[in-house]
C-alpha cells in the first residue's frame, strides 16, 4: 500500500516519484522497460535538452496547444526551479543558443540516472513490470494490476507518455487506461516531425544540405497569414524537409486530408529584394562571360545551385551578360520564396512528441487530478499538450509532475 502508484517510469514518472519521496510520501513507479527513463536517455540526440532558460510566460508562448492549462503548474515550478533541482542533484548544467539548457556532460544519462538515484535515495520503489489494468471501486481508483501482483495506492498517476518513439515503451497504453475510466482522448498525430514534400526528388538532390540562416513560413493554401514563421536552421532530406524550423512548423499542421499546406523558404532573409537584386547584379558583373549555371557559387551552396537554376527557367548555359532584368527579378523572387508543397508528415515513429492525448478540460490544472475519477492523475505527454523544440516539452513534464506530487494526499 502506497500513497501513490505511478504507471510509467519516464521523465514525468521519475520526476513525480522523486518529488513524492522528497515530501515523505510513499510511492512506487511501475515501468514496462527494465531500464527506467529509456526515452529520456535518447532525447535531444542523447544530450537531453532539460528545459529552456526563460520565464514561465515564454514557456507558455512556446506551447502550441492548451497553453492556458499550464499557467498554474508553471507558476509554481518554472525553468529556474528545474535547473536548481538538477544542479542540487549534482548535475552541472549549461545554457546554449536559444536558451536551451543541457547537462555540461552532454549526456542524457546523467539526467535519467540522477532521477533514478533520487527516487531510490528518498524511498520511492522502482518496479519493472507491465500494468494490465487499474483497480477501481465506486468511482475511485485504488491501484494497478501488474500480472498477478496488485499495487494499491491512495492515488494512481498515469505517466505513460504518448505514442512517439514506441520502441522506448511509448505505445499509447495510457490512452487506453484513460478511456477505460471515461476520459476522452483527442486525435493522436505526430508532432515535431519531419515533413514529406511533393517535390521529393528535388529535395533528394540536396540531401544533407543544412541551411543555417533562413526564414521558413508554413501557410495553409489560399491563406496569406502564416501559421508559423521563424528564422533558423533546416535540413533537406531524401524525402523532403527536416531540422529545427521544420519540426516546429509541423506542430501547426492539422488534418492533411482536410487541409493543404505549403512551406516558403526565404534563402536571404537579411536582404530586401532590392538589396538582393543589387547583390546578384554585382556577382554576375564580376564574370560577365560566365555561364549562368556556374555563376552562383558566391550566393548559394553548391548542392542548391542546380535546383535554383532549373527552377529559375534561365538556361544553364546562358551567358550572364545576356540575362534580362525580368529574369533577374524572377530569380530574386525565387530566392526570397522557395516553395514546397506539404504532402504528409513522417510516421509517428519518427516524431519527437505526440500531438493529442487526454482531454485537458477533464483535468484539474492545479493538481493534474481527474475530474471524472477520484484518486486518478495524469502527467506529462499523455495529456493533450505539446510545444516547440527547445526544452519546452520536458518543462511540461516537470511542471505537471511537480503539481501532481504536491497534490497527492497521505493515506
Amino acid at each position: 500500500m502506497y500513497d501513490a502508484v505511478i504507471v510509467g517510469g519516464g521523465a514525468a514518472g521519475l520526476f513525480c516519484g522523486a518529488q513524492l519521496g522528497l515530501l515523505g510520501k510513499s510511492a512506487v513507479i511501475i515501468e514496462k522497460n527494465e531500464r527506467f527513463g529509456r526515452k529520456l536517455r535518447i532525447t535531444g540526440k542523447g544530450r537531453c535538452n532539460v528545459t529552456n532558460n526563460c520565464d514561465a510566460q515564454t514557456v507558455m508562448k512556446n506551447i502550441t496547444r492548451n497553453e492556458r492549462f499550464m499557467y498554474s503548474s508553471l507558476s509554481r515550478f518554472a525553468p529556474e526551479d528545474v535547473m536548481a533541482f538538477f544542479e542540487g542533484l549534482g548535475v552541472a548544467l549549461k545554457t546554449e543558443r536559444g536558451n536551451r539548457v543541457f547537462p555540461v556532460s552532454d549526456s542524457a544519462h546523467d539526467i535519467a540516472d540522477a532521477l533514478v538515484k533520487c527516487c531510490l535515495d528518498c524511498g520511492t520503489e522502482l518496479v519493472s513490470g507491465e500494468v494490465t489494468e487499474l483497480l477501481v471501486e465506486d468511482g475511485k481508483v485504488l491501484g494497478a494490476k501488474c500480472g498477478v501482483k496488485e499495487y494499491h495506492g491512495g492515488s494512481v498517476i498515469i505517466a505513460t507518455g504518448g505514442r512517439s518513439y514506441p520502441k522506448t515503451g511509448s505505445d499509447g497504453f495510457g490512452y487506453k487506461l484513460a478511456k477505460s475510466l471515461g476520459h476522452h482522448v483527442t486525435p493522436i498525430v505526430p508532432s515535431l516531425c519531419p515533413i514529406v514534400t511533393a517535390e521529393r526528388e528535388e529535395c533528394a538532390e540536396m540531401m544533407g544540405l543544412s541551411l543555417k540562416n533562413c526564414t521558413l513560413s508554413l501557410r495553409e493554401d489560399n491563406k496569406t497569414k502564416p501559421l508559423y514563421e521563424e528564422l533558423g536552421e533546416m535540413l533537406f532530406t531524401h524525402f523532403g524537409l527536416s531540422g529545427p524550423l521544420v519540426l516546429s512548423a509541423s506542430a501547426h499542421i492539422g488534418d492533411i486530408d482536410k487541409h493543404s499546406y505549403h512551406i516558403d523558404i526565404d534563402l536571404k532573409p537579411a536582404l530586401s529584394k532590392e538589396q538582393l537584386d543589387a547583390r546578384i547584379l554585382r556577382d554576375l558583373g564580376d564574370f560577365p562571360n560566365r555561364e549562368f549555371g556556374n555563376s552562383l557559387g558566391k550566393l548559394l551552396p553548391a548542392k542548391m545551385i542546380p535546383v535554383i537554376v532549373k527552377r529559375s527557367g534561365i538556361p544553364s548555359d546562358k551567358r550572364v551578360n545576356q540575362i534580362t532584368k525580368e529574369e533577374r527579378r524572377d530569380l530574386v523572387e525565387l530566392l526570397k520564396k522557395l516553395t514546397y508543397k506539404v504532402d504528409r508528415l513522417r510516421s509517428i515513429d519518427e516524431a519527437i512528441i505526440t500531438r493529442g492525448g487526454v482531454e485537458v478540460s477533464e483535468i484539474d490544472p492545479k493538481t493534474m487530478g481527474s475530474k471524472l475519477c477520484k484518486g486518478l492523475y495524469f502527467i506529462g505527454e499523455v495529456l493533450d499538450l505539446d510545444a516547440y523544440t527547445g526544452g519546452f516539452n520536458l518543462q511540461i513534464a516537470w511542471s505537471t509532475a511537480y503539481a501532481c506530487a504536491q497534490a497527492v494526499e497521505y493515506l
